[in-house]
């Protein structure tokens, strides 16, 4: 007879919850058998218990501390107490009582044994609790073992064992794709705008995926691409694209998963994540945010000498371009802090490559918002590319913020369709905040605010290289009590004259203050803030003075305790710094008193309609003397394809 007929079992599978259950069991029958009312005991009330006594009952008494008294019957009275014959009971059985204190029990059993009624002996015991001993012996071990459990579960990540358990601390924690993983891809399509980030990284892939066309010439594929730029640039999307596009395998992480504050943790990983890479190879790992794992080293904020992040970053250099090799592992990393990242990282072998991942200009915003645009429900007055002139400086995620901004806009005024208008306001709601229609101003507060705006909008359509004015409100938004919008060029060099012109525009409200109000106030600090710094950066780094000629103190040391000029040379920047803001000051006070009928109509225009557009201030001041060609175009797309509404808002805010 073969084994498959013999008859199966249904035998329980044997699992440590079943030794817990027996375990638990144990003590609580333990416990419950222990119970001074079980078995064949009897509690007695203290009435009873003194009668007994009284009746010579009792052969022994033992108090206890907390209260609690037993007495042990003499064996010819057991029949009398149970009922039963001693034989079923014991010749000893124990009663049990609560007495009310030890003293009043003192009392009673002297009494009784004068009168001789209680002849038996008397003993005071403390009561020991096995259980709650147990526990307080226990407990501290527990805790301490609980404790240590959930530091060791913190610092691996996550709870539970496996990969994440506390012995795996210095595994890697990087997420790996695998080739095929087709969940959430994106790919280069996804990502517009950035050609040339685009094409430098695109070489990277298709080294990977056709070597041959590279190694025939004897060429070499870079070790690694470092991808710089401002937030919101794209630098992550960009490696997600190269993931959706490699065939490979492809490690993310971020620099400060490898940092933890146990000594060898983050050197420990970048060994376990290389590892893992050379089995995989070919194979991409990429490290958004690397300047927390690859400061220069020296010139980290603690001041020690070899900390937990310099050995972290020494085993990352060595990993990268050691004895050891790693073809076919290539390394891209994203950062917007190049200038404090390690020499040592950035040279040739490590990084070969550095791809710069600049904010777009005005075709690179048209495509992103092209993109962003897609998944939502237009109507016809929607331009992308009106609105990519719209939204100069604008990162691709403050774009998609915009997109995500007129959406929200459109949902709360009922509409069926997302417009012009709406994405017009969203860029308003982001740059200048919320409008406060309800914030309480008095007519003289309301009136200095119209004067200082007016004072900015007289100025800049009189100064050639001034921003083109597209709009004025005194309606306060956010923190700002008044704002203005400009248009500005895209210029890619920046001359002295036209810096000089825009702090003109920008002290012309304070100058209206003071011409026309006989004091000044408090509104005009931002527009101060701003002039001080530019006309710093004009003296100290740009060499725009004429006592400091050609000279540039910039410090890339970003933890220097001294400055890279002398006191006499600080005390002449200052004195330049002053001169240059007061120039400009006065010229802007010229300029208005030249114009104060015009600026005079403008605030009350201001005080009136509390908005006003280039169109009322050209009706006052006449056609704009110096016509850039950001007007003209935007004056082509007003008289293409906007007739009647000429409300255009860019996002160059001047904040009061």
């Amino acid at each position: 007879m073969s084994n498959d007929n013999k008859p199966k079992m249904n035998m329980p599978r044997f699992n440590l919850s079943w030794l817990y259950i027996f375990i638990a069991m144990t003590f609580a029958f333990l416990y419950f058998s222990s119970d001074e009312s079980a078995g064949l005991n009897k509690r007695l009330t203290y009435t009873e218990f003194k009668e007994m006594v009284n009746k010579g009952y009792a052969s022994k008494i033992t108090a206890y501390n907390d209260n609690t008294v037993e007495m042990t019957l003499k064996p010819e009275y057991v029949k009398d107490v149970f009922k039963e014959d001693y034989k079923k009971v014991g010749r000893s059985p124990i009663l049990f009582v609560e007495v009310g204190s030890i003293e009043s029990l003192d009392k009673f059993l002297e009494e009784a044994q004068k009168e001789g009624k209680f002849t038996g002996a008397i003993s005071y015991e403390k009561k020991s609790d096995m259980f709650g001993t147990l526990f307080w012996n226990i407990a501290p071990l527990l805790f301490f073992i609980g404790i240590w459990i959930f530091m060791m579960r913190r610092m691996s990540g996550g709870g539970g064992l496996g990969a994440n358990n506390p012995f795996n601390v210095g595994k890697s924690k990087a997420q790996v794709y695998e080739k095929g993983d087709n969940t959430n891809r994106i790919t280069f399509k996804d990502v517009a705008g950035q050609e040339g980030a685009k094409q430098e990284i695109q070489e990277i892939v298709d080294f990977l995926k056709q070597p041959e066309k590279y190694t025939e010439l004897g060429g070499k594929i870079p070790k690694g691409a470092l991808l710089v730029g401002p937030p919101g640039t794209g630098k992550t999307l960009l490696a997600k694209a190269v993931a959706g596009e490699a065939d490979v395998p492809f490690f993310s992480m971020s620099g400060s998963d490898f940092v933890e504050m146990f000594v060898g943790v983050g050197a420990s990983r970048v060994r376990d994540l290389f590892r893992q890479a050379k089995e995989k190879a070919p194979c991409i790992i990429f490290i958004d945010e690397i300047d927390a794992v690859g400061r220069a080293r020296g010139k980290n904020p603690n001041m020690g000498g070899n900390d937990e992040r310099e050995s972290t970053l020494n085993q990352l250099l060595t990993e990268m371009d050691g004895f050891g090799s790693n073809s076919g592992v290539i390394i891209l990393a994203a950062t917007n802090r190049a200038d404090i990242l390690d020499k040592a990282l950035l040279r040739a072998g490590r990084f070969d490559r550095q791809i710069h991942v600049d904010l777009p200009d005005l075709n690179e915003r048209k495509a992103v918002f092209e993109v962003h645009l897609k998944p939502l429900k237009l109507d016809s007055t929607v331009d992308p590319e009106l609105l990519a002139r719209q939204t100069p400086g604008f990162s691709g995620a403050d774009i998609a913020n915009v997109c995500n901004e007129a959406a929200l806009i459109a949902a709360r005024h009922k509409k069926d369709a997302v417009g012009k208008q709406d994405f017009l306001d969203a860029v308003d709601r982001i740059i200048g905040g919320l409008e406060k229609k309800t914030k309480v101003m008095t007519t003289h507060e309301k009136r200095t605010i119209a004067l200082h705006e007016a004072g900015h909008a007289t100025l800049s359509w009189f100064l050639e290289h001034a921003n083109p004015l597209i709009k004025v409100t005194i309606v306060p938004r956010g923190r700002a009590l008044g704002a203005a919008w400009y248009l500005p060029e895209e210029r890619q060099i920046t001359t002295k004259e036209q810096m000089l012109d825009e702090m003109c525009a920008t002290l012309g409200g304070r100058a209206a203050e003071e011409l026309f109000t006989g004091h000044i106030s408090t509104g005009a600090m931002n527009d101060l803030e701003r002039v001080t710094k530019q006309s710093y950066g004009m003296i100290a780094y740009a060499g725009m003075s004429d006592k400091l000629p050609n000279l540039c103190y910039y410090n890339n040391d970003e933890y220097a305790f001294n400055k890279p000029y002398s006191e006499r040379t600080a005390e002449l920047i200052d004195e330049e710094v002053k001169r240059m803001i007061n120039e400009q000051y006065e010229r802007a006070k010229e300029l208005l008193l030249k114009h104060q009928e015009g600026h005079a109509q403008l605030a009350q225009l201001l005080m009136e309609k509390e908005v006003i557009f280039a169109d009322d201030v050209e009706q006052i001041f006449g056609k704009r003397p110096w016509a850039s060609r950001s007007e003209e175009i935007m004056s082509q797309e007003e008289n293409k394809q906007l007739p009647t509404d000429k409300k255009e808002e860019t996002p160059m805010l001047d904040n009061k």
